[in-house]
């Protein structure tokens, strides 16, 4: 199976681990409200600068309600050519790591996601969290994909198909407990806007082909 996840059931309150595999890839994916689990995970994280895809996930809002962030999601390198997720029910937590918050705030770090500086907004607006430096995803792309969604990016870019059911992108993201299908979710569309960026990056960083000599 090209995309799946495995549940590594901890038996924890505080924490949970899972692989999520997409074809090739497999993301260790940390899932956690605890403080300190969270500023291990970005302790081990390499020095800047850094690569990271962030997104966010909140409740299903109703013309009566506008739900806070409940989950933010990071994924960046980890060593060798692995990746990292990390997957941060802040809904839940006791406090915001001071490392998140100076992380986020780092210029030295470049965020990357589909739609980013409204979720720049959403962190600020809902915990006062800044993001230092976040750029779009579109704004590298090629101009025929300015207005595309991380689904069309996807399949431009990296050349994969990948699936976004409203069963789970509208579900309950504010339970404290998530499911596989939430958590795979959650870490793809982190994940992919990493994968997606470093791919756009190294294009544009690239030198141009030498001229053919006679």
């Amino acid at each position: 199976m090209t995309i799946t996840i495995v549940d590594h059931q901890l038996p924890y309150e505080t924490h949970n681990r899972y692989d999520v595999i997409f074809f090739a890839h497999q993301i260790a994916t940390l899932v956690t409200h605890s403080p300190s689990h969270a500023t291990s995970w970005l302790n081990e994280l390499p020095p800047p600068p850094l690569l990271v895809g962030l997104d966010i996930e909140w409740r299903p809002n109703t013309a009566n309600s506008d739900h806070p962030i409940a989950t933010i999601q990071l994924c960046t390198a980890a060593s060798g050519s692995s990746s990292t997720c990390l997957i941060f029910q802040i809904l839940h937590a006791p406090h915001v790591p001071q490392q998140l918050i100076d992380f986020l705030e780092n210029p030295a770090h470049t965020f990357v996601g589909v739609g980013i500086e409204e979720d720049a907004e959403k962190l600020l607006g809902d915990y006062g969290l800044r993001v230092g430096n976040a750029v779009d995803l579109r704004s590298l792309a090629p101009k025929e994909l300015k207005y595309a969604g991380l689904k069309t990016l996807v399949k431009e870019v990296i050349g994969k198909e990948v699936e976004k059911p409203k069963s789970v992108s509208r579900s309950r993201w504010d339970y404290r407990w998530l499911v596989p299908s939430q958590v795979q979710y959650a870490c793809l569309d982190a994940f992919l806007s990493f994968e997606i960026g470093r791919s756009l990056t190294t294009t544009a960083s690239a030198p141009p082909p030498s001229a053919a000599t006679t």
